[in-house]
């Protein structure tokens, strides 16, 4: 049995005092998509920031590659874990193709001049995103949803073994929503990487989740597939709302709606 990409082992995190995560367990293999869901202060994007070494837990284990994250240099975890954070500010005086060759930045030399392979690589990933009519545009033109896009290609440039996104289809359209979430799921399937996605789109998640991590209260309410995890009975425990629980019949997968009373 190979290695997990990324292994969470009881993970507890405290601020000031107060608990913020308490024994959280989960790992993600090569090729699958862990989506990560729980209410506004949930703990998410705080189980996250551990997950890729941001935030040192209070007790438990991060491993990357096996590896104890902790035991690693920042430059050593940007080779194999790509950031797409929630608070990134991309409104820079840089262009779009600048922007996103700096994802390359832990593969660059000693001197830090861009390769032939580091512009292929942003190159491939502005095609892929959408992007390339805007390659010579300021990043301060961009709109929300634009910036979105470009901050995932630079994500995806930087040719980690592992995604970490924030919110990813945060101020996009329908349509580039569904695009984000296919992208990552080409390139688990095409390059066996793996991805840790938070949303607050239940439908997206039960659309592309390989697992679903559900958390309350900076505890793991639930772990499993889709239709594991999306039950009417663990989004009222989280949520605090009635829904109703049926098939998408498109796709044959989980469909969650509102009920409205």
């Amino acid at each position: 049995m190979s290695e997990k990409l990324l292994e969470l082992k009881d993970i507890s995190v405290r601020y000031g005092g107060r608990e913020i995560l308490r024994d959280i367990s989960f790992g993600i293999d090569a090729g699958e998509i862990a989506v990560l869901i729980g209410a506004n202060g949930a703990g998410k994007t705080t189980l996250l920031k551990t997950a890729n070494g941001g935030v040192k837990p209070a007790s438990g284990e991060v491993l990357l590659d096996g590896k104890p994250i902790i035991k690693m240099r920042r430059r050593e975890i940007a080779k194999r874990v790509a950031v797409v954070a929630q608070e990134n500010e991309t409104k820079f005086p840089v262009s779009v193709e600048e922007f996103v060759l700096a994802g390359r930045f832990a593969h660059s030399s000693a001197f830090g001049w861009e390769t032939e392979e580091d512009e292929l690589a942003a190159v491939r990933e502005m095609k892929a995103c959408g992007l390339m009519e805007f390659r010579g545009r300021s990043m301060n033109e961009l709109s929300g949803g634009e910036r979105q896009r470009v901050v995932l290609a630079r994500a995806l440039a930087a040719e980690t073994g592992l995604l970490m996104l924030d919110e990813p289809t945060a101020n996009l359209d329908l349509s580039h929503q569904a695009l984000m979430f296919r992208l990552i799921r080409e390139k688990c399937e095409t390059r066996g990487l793996g991805a840790l996605v938070i949303t607050h789109d239940l439908n997206l998640a039960a659309a592309f989740a390989d697992k679903i991590i559900l958390v309350g209260g900076g505890r793991m309410i639930a772990l499993g597939r889709p239709s594991e995890v999306l039950s009417a009975e663990n989004l009222q425990s989280v949520y605090g709302i009635d829904v109703l629980i049926d098939e998408n019949p498109s796709n044959g997968k989980i469909r969650v709606t509102t009920v409205y009373n």
